[in-house]
């Protein structure tokens, strides 16, 4: 039997191997991203692994996840508060209100930021 290499290629995943007595293991780096994955990043992370199981492997595999995550945690905040100040100025929704009737004030906005938030798992969480 011929010797082995002691590093491989597989291209149909893109890992690198190396050998270990008899068997190939994947070069895994950790990765270096340090931003929380926030709120909206362990939704999707949930989403990943229960619908799409073999994405979410890559993303591991890959030392991908953690910024992947943490970057559509990122957008996911920004949009969300993009919709709400949308929301609130075509409804009305002002300070003027706010120091007015701050308890309609509060309703208004509870309204608005359940519907941005309902927007951005539909578009960004569970997609």
């Amino acid at each position: 039997m011929g010797k082995l290499k002691k590093h491989i290629y597989d291209e149909s995943n893109g890992l690198h191997y190396t050998l270990e007595g008899d068997y190939y293991i994947p070069d895994l780096k950790l990765s270096e991203e340090k931003r929380p994955i926030g709120r909206y990043g362990r939704m999707h992370r949930d989403y990943l692994k229960e619908q799409h199981l073999a994405r979410y492997s890559y993303l591991v595999l890959s030392g991908e996840l953690w910024t992947y995550l943490a970057d559509l945690n990122d957008q996911a905040e920004e949009r969300l508060d993009l919709i709400i100040e949308q929301m609130k100025a075509a409804e009305g929704v002002t300070e003027e209100l706010k120091a007015q009737n701050q308890l309609e004030w509060v309703g208004w906005m509870n309204n608005i930021r359940n519907r941005a938030e309902e927007i951005i798992r539909s578009e960004l969480i569970y997609n």
